[in-house]
């Protein structure tokens, strides 16, 4: 049968006529035929749909200027983005219980996140892990996938990340398949969540890229299921937004409709991910009463007699370990909980590093040409600061510049950031380095090594009215 529009067979291109194709005999007899040949021109002097993609790495380059030099205020802006945060110190729990839910259905198979959405989110997975015991060394983590209308187990509630990340290694060679189910998933957050300790946080945290759900009964008694137990879901959405997890997150997390967002591209995705690491506001009353919990802190010591030994946590031979403060059983890493008599053991250390969370470092503040006579060169690093270009003759591009870095919100224009505790002047890498990793203002820690006294951490709001007792 005669298609009207003919089977196109290309051309070698060998000669000057690239746009020279046979039809089948039944297309000699179209009088259309020179319209279609101009229409298939035209497609193929047009861009496929592959060249017309925008990557991460092509839209997140700084631009040029008419002289030819990089635009870095922009650079800098993104960077400040991610900074400038609600620095105000509140009640947060940081015994967190949270169970990890990865989509694992054919929706996963989509290539709009490079290469795969199924393998991105096994290796973001693999880093919110590592972030997540980072941030919250005495919190504990459990992952569940949905696949084939079923949810399955991958790892059990625990706080030891390697073996989280050994399971997560272990599915990455799978294929997707099947749908979804979201009811299914969260009834077993439920059963996974249900021992937690009342002081604790129950969270779950969902990476769904499919529009639908294989859901065996009514999803809202679900729903209601999560709200009596106090449990909270946040979803983070690879597709277009769905009204169910809408509503699930908006409902139990007490009308807050920030817990559902949808991911723009690869760099969001991962912002979006990672955010789930700090931990969640304190909102009832009943979370907020003080409550004793009797904690262990061992020491480091030797298997008997300088022998090998078993853990009693894995039954597995070690030489060092840390023994329980209470029964004096071993276990090979903390924090752990004693598999004897359940005391909780952790490090002093792992209590310093929650710290941060209930008394964020403050934001630092741009310091105008005005002020910035003071430093030269960066206070961390010693990185030399740019000279004032209003004392010299302008470069090429330089007033392009400034005028750029003057016009973007949070970028200062003399490239230095000043702690508004200790006034010391940093550059934007240690800006970073500062909230992001440490958490301390290195101005303040300095001065405080010299003066115990002196208000440090960039706080001067809540420091000294926290005391701990040993």
């Amino acid at each position: 049968m005669a298609d009207s529009d003919g089977e196109y067979v290309a051309d070698d291109g060998s000669g000057d006529d690239l746009m020279d194709h046979r039809v089948t005999e039944g297309d000699s007899r179209d009088p259309k035929k020179k319209s279609s040949k101009s229409r298939r021109k035209g497609d193929r002097n047009q861009a496929k749909a592959w060249e017309k993609s925008k990557r991460t790495w092509e839209t997140n380059l700084p631009e040029e200027d008419q002289d030819g030099v990089l635009n870095l205020a922009a650079l800098e802006a993104e960077k400040r983005r991610r900074l400038l945060r609600d620095t105000t110190p509140l009640q947060r729990g940081i015994i967190r219980h949270v169970i990890l839910v990865l989509d694992m259905s054919f929706a996963m198979a989509e290539k709009d996140l490079l290469p795969t959405r199924y393998r991105l989110t096994f290796t973001y997975a693999a880093a919110f892990v590592k972030e997540f015991f980072e941030q919250n060394p005495i919190s504990q983590l459990g992952i569940v996938g949905m696949r084939d209308g079923v949810a399955v187990r991958i790892s059990d509630l625990g706080g030891n990340p390697a073996e989280h990340l050994e399971r997560l290694k272990d599915l990455e060679g799978q294929d997707p398949q099947g749908n979804p189910s979201l009811q299914n998933a969260l009834e077993m957050c439920r059963g996974a969540l249900f021992h937690a300790p009342s002081h604790g946080t129950r969270e779950v945290l969902i990476i769904y890229g499919a529009l639908l759900s294989s859901d065996p009964g009514d999803i809202h008694e679900t729903i209601t299921n999560l709200i009596t137990d106090r449990i909270r879901v946040s979803i983070v959405g690879l597709s277009a937004q769905v009204a169910i997890c809408a509503d699930l997150c908006s409902r139990t997390n007490a009308g807050d409709d920030s817990q559902y967002r949808i991911a723009m591209d690869e760099v969001h995705y991962r912002e979006l991910f990672l955010a789930a690491t700090t931990p969640p506001v304190t909102r009832t009353a009943e979370q907020s009463k003080a409550s004793l919990l009797m904690m262990g802190f061992p020491s480091r010591t030797l298997a008997p007699g300088g022998s090998i030994s078993y853990c009693a946590c894995h039954n597995k031979p070690f030489r060092e370990g840390y023994a329980c403060t209470r029964c004096a059983a071993r276990v090979c890493r903390l924090p752990a909980e004693c598999p004897a008599c359940g005391l909780t053991l952790i490090l002093s250390t792992h209590l310093a590093r929650s710290y941060h969370h209930l008394f964020p470092l403050r934001n630092w503040v741009e310091v105008s040409w005005a002020q910035a006579a003071k430093s030269t060169v960066c206070f961390s690093c010693q990185c030399p600061f740019p000279e004032n270009p209003r004392s010299k003759p302008p470069a090429a591009g330089a007033a392009a510049q400034e005028a750029t870095a003057q016009g973007v919100k949070g970028v200062s224009e003399s490239g230095r950031y000043a702690c508004e505790v200790c006034g010391c002047h940093f550059c934007i890498d240690c800006d970073v380095f500062a909230h992001e990793v440490i958490h301390n203002c290195p101005g303040c820690q300095s001065i405080a090594a010299r003066n115990p006294h002196t208000e440090t951490n960039g706080n001067s709001h809540t420091n000294g009215a926290m005391v701990v007792d040993g």
